[in-house]
């Protein structure tokens, strides 16, 4: 009877092959990693945009998002009922935003169109950067 099999040599090699793949695949998934986190804050935080200009057309009352950069937090607002409607923590994504171009507060009216265009910069740990733009018709870009 003839037995075939692998000899514990055979099977390190095999194994520090792997480990030397894996060995440098690693920083370029960190790089993917940051990237993705990166895109995927921007979505999220267009949809807030586009969310609280959407509920100022449908509740017709001016709603407003203040963005906090110490605490790391997107409020969205109604103006005339003084009621907050929704809290975005993006904190603890390793996403650093830099503060809107029109100032720390982004105002929709009801007719849906922003009280002032701004640009918002968003900036990963690794330094990759990504930017979002409010028109003055209240339009959410991604950049």
């Amino acid at each position: 009877m003839k037995q075939e099999g692998k000899t514990l040599t055979e099977l390190m090699v095999a194994v520090a092959i792997i480990g030397m793949v894996a060995a440098m695949a690693a920083p370029n998934y960190s790089v993917l990693n940051t990237r993705s986190q990166l895109r995927c804050t921007t979505e999220e935080l267009a949809s807030e945009l586009r969310g609280a200009r959407q509920l100022a057309m449908t509740y017709r009352d001016r709603v407003r998002i203040v963005v906090d950069l110490d605490q790391q937090v997107l409020t969205t607002e109604f103006i005339n009922n003084a009621t907050t409607h929704h809290v975005y923590h993006y904190g603890g994504k390793g996403i650093v935003i830099e503060e809107p171009s029109a100032g720390p507060e982004i105002l929709f009216h009801p007719s849906g169109r922003s009280a002032s265009a701004t640009t918002i910069h968003l900036r990963s740990s690794e330094g990759q950067t990504q930017q979002l733009t409010v028109s003055i018709t209240g339009r959410v870009s991604i950049l």
